[in-house]
């Protein structure tokens, strides 16, 4: 079960690892099977279903992000918790807000992730 203070551990650390740019120091937070889904994808990949599946599909659309991005800056807002799940409040690149909310496997790694933007 995820604590409040567990899942507020994990945010500082994946807005931190987020923050340093550096691809691996973001991809150990998900697992081989993880799954994405922002309306990023939609526009920058042309996939209509906002969706990529597979950790090595992620980190292609995370890589091609960073250039895109090179100032990105996440800051934390707030942190939510549930039983396998956490959200993340949190400003982004172009002055946006997000909600993350992030399922979690039996490793302990983020499998599935859904962004929704202000």
């Amino acid at each position: 079960m995820i604590t409040q203070q567990s899942a507020e551990r994990f945010a500082r650390e994946w807005i931190e690892a987020w923050n340093s740019h550096d691809l691996d120091r973001i991809l150990v937070h998900y697992s081989d099977d993880f799954a994405l889904t922002t309306p990023y994808i939609a526009e920058f990949l042309k996939e209509p279903s906002g969706a990529v599946k597979g950790k090595k599909a992620a980190e292609e659309y995370w890589k091609n992000a960073l250039r895109r991005a090179p100032d990105l800056h996440f800051e934390l807002i707030e942190v939510l918790a549930s039983i396998r799940s956490v959200v993340i409040l949190y400003r982004t690149v172009f002055g946006r807000h997000a909600a993350e909310w992030m399922l979690f496997g039996d490793d302990g790694k983020v499998k599935r992730a859904i962004i929704h933007y202000v």
